[in-house]
């Protein structure tokens, strides 16, 4: 599930951009060449409506055909990056793009329809490769073969309020890193009164499982089991998520009495200043800023409550299986220049974002590793605009934790676990074990099913 939705980007059905006017007719299914160049058509150009992002996209494809004249980049806009309904129909169809934008969680699927282009063969031309953090290369590896590149990734995190930390006597500096601190400072961050929440959560519109599942990963659970054919939350873990809940909620009173929440309310809430916590990626921060009313002094992040893992999302390209050898040369060369080195194109180029007011010095995303990130970090720090220390508990904590995707089936699954988490904040007597017995046939199903 997408952490907020925008991410510098947009996609992908759209028509020939006028970059490719000269090149002639577009659309995937061509030989891949024109006037004796490699054509490579791609997706998630930002929309006109994204006029600084898309003027950055369109600076980035020119400076990229300068240094290779020998390939022509016909982008592709819309918005969002990927569309769910139209998805494996353009798939199916033979419609997707050259090189396609993809969720992390895309990508089994991708693969196991036979969709994909197989890039191992190709990897010499994608200097960057192994510069990236495996973890996210793994997500687009099956069965030893490489088939996506990924291009961000983000982790959730414990996006905090410092004003309120201090007016409850509690340390800005010093986020809780277990639910039983959270529990605790929720509780003095309600007790200022005044309508203050200590916590908030989701629990609507699929977003009530999204967050169960994250904080199901925090405690050391699983939502399936290894060979994802069956329900693993009728656990000791899955128990402790709803009971933390359930005793924040009706215990402590210090989630609020409104419930039935989703993202932008609980963003409403951080933004005019009545919220102490909530998880989110640090995505969250500018939205919170620039779209609720926060100040950028005010919010911080720190790692995941829990020590034990973290839901981690992102993205990333993959190449149609019907691309030639050297479009697929051509679409890594492409991602190496936009994307995927430290401190330049799209989303590195920090010293351009800063002039165009973005926010510069967020801790991610972060997709090298080694001597790439040293680079990456240090070029973000030169250019930062943003208080950068308020992020260093979330960059220290969650290096430790252990990173894992979202579920298979993930939206229906996510259905059924927002009326767990909803049953639990609004009914004081809610019987947990029921509850999950209940969600855990019904995950079932799903599973057999897919």
């Amino acid at each position: 599930m997408r952490s907020t939705g925008f991410r510098r980007a947009a996609v992908a059905i759209g028509v020939c951009s006028s970059l490719a006017l000269a090149a002639g007719a577009c659309g995937p299914g061509d030989d891949g060449s024109a006037s004796g160049k490699t054509r490579i058509t791609v997706n998630c150009e930002p929309p006109k409506s994204a006029r600084v992002d898309r003027a950055f996209f369109e600076e980035d494809i020119a400076s990229f055909e300068r240094r290779n004249p020998d390939i022509d980049v016909v982008a592709h806009d819309a918005f969002p990056c990927q569309d769910p309904r139209t998805f494996d129909a353009k798939l199916a169809g033979g419609q997707m793009e050259d090189v396609f934008y993809t969720y992390f969680t895309d990508a089994e699927h991708v693969v196991d329809i036979h969709q994909a282009a197989d890039l191992t063969p190709y990897l010499k031309d994608l200097r960057s490769y192994a510069t990236l953090q495996k973890q996210l290369r793994d997500i687009y590896t099956a069965d030893g073969k490489v088939y996506g590149i990924p291009r961000t990734g983000y982790s959730m995190g414990l996006i905090y309020n410092r004003t309120l930390f201090r007016k409850a006597g509690l340390d800005p500096d010093k986020p809780p890193t277990t639910w039983d601190e959270v529990r605790a400072d929720a509780r003095r961050i309600a007790a200022l009164g005044g309508g203050t929440v200590g916590y908030a959560d989701y629990s609507a519109q699929n977003q009530g499982g999204w967050h169960f599942t994250a904080e199901l990963y925090s405690q050391g659970g699983d939502v399936v089991t290894p060979d994802g054919k069956k329900a693993a939350i009728d656990t000791p873990e899955g128990r402790a998520v709803l009971r933390n809940l359930h005793d924040m909620r009706w215990t402590d009173d210090s989630m609020g009495s409104k419930q039935l929440l989703v993202i932008n309310d609980v963003q409403q809430m951080m933004g005019s200043g009545r919220l102490g916590m909530y998880l989110a990626a640090p995505d969250n921060i500018p939205v919170l800023v620039k779209e609720k009313g926060a100040h950028y002094d005010d919010i911080a992040i720190g790692p995941m409550p829990g020590g034990k893992g973290t839901l981690i999302g992102g993205d990333g390209y993959m190449f149609d299986k019907h691309d030639t050898p050297a479009q697929i040369r051509a679409g890594l060369k492409w991602l190496d220049h936009m994307f995927l080195t430290p401190g330049k194109g799209f989303l590195g180029d920090y010293a351009r974002a800063k002039k165009n007011a973005a926010p510069v010095g967020l801790p991610e995303p972060r997709l090298f590793t080694g001597a790439a990130d040293a680079r990456d970090q240090q070029a973000k720090k030169a250019y930062a605009n943003v208080p950068v220390e308020n992020y260093q508990a979330f960059l220290d904590g969650n290096q430790r934790l252990r990173m894992r995707i979202e579920p298979p089936d993930a939206q229906q699954i996510y259905s059924v676990l927002d009326g767990t988490v909803s049953a639990v904040l609004t009914d004081k007597d809610a019987d947990i074990d029921q509850l999950l017995r209940d969600a855990s046939g019904k995950i079932d199903g799903i599973l057999a099913r897919s």
